[in-house]
This record gives C-alpha cells, structure tokens and sequence, in this order.
C-alpha cells in the first residue's frame, strides 16, 4: 500500500527514488493531494544528500522512548522539510 507515511519514512531514510515514486503514485491516484505535490516538489527540486543526518535520525527514530527525543526528531523533520 502506498501512503504519505511510507514515503516519508523513506525520505527520512534517504530512499529518495522510492519516496518520489510513491508520491507519483499517490498523485495518479488523486492528483489533487498537496502533501504529494508539495513532497515530490521538495524532492525533485532538494537534491542535497544528508547522508549521515538520515542514520543518526533513523537510530534516533527506531529508538524513541522519550518526548524529548520525539521533539528533536520533529523538529529535524521540520528543518528537513522546509
């Protein structure tokens, strides 16, 4: 199933190619969504590697047990996004 959330967990993990290829997907199936124009703009237009940025966020995110540690990683995906 490919949803917005499955993209961004492949964005976040650097799987650039696969997160587009959702968005796409997702815009095929409703060309209206924002979210995916906006997401797969943002992809095509952004082509910086964050290479280790996107490990140290996935440990941080597969290992979340804290809200201090939720609002760094939103506020990460936040500076990533805009």
């Amino acid at each position: 199933m490919k949803t917005l959330t499955l993209a961004s967990i492949y964005e976040i993990q650097g799987h650039r190619h696969e997160a587009a290829e959702i968005y796409k997907a997702i815009l095929e199936e409703d060309p209206s969504n924002t979210e995916a124009k906006i997401a797969l703009k943002r992809l095509v237009s952004n082509r910086k590697n964050y290479g280790k940025a996107n490990e140290d966020m996935l440990s941080l995110f597969i290992q979340m047990d804290s809200s201090v540690e939720f609002n760094e990683f939103e506020r990460w995906l936040l500076q990533l996004w805009n």
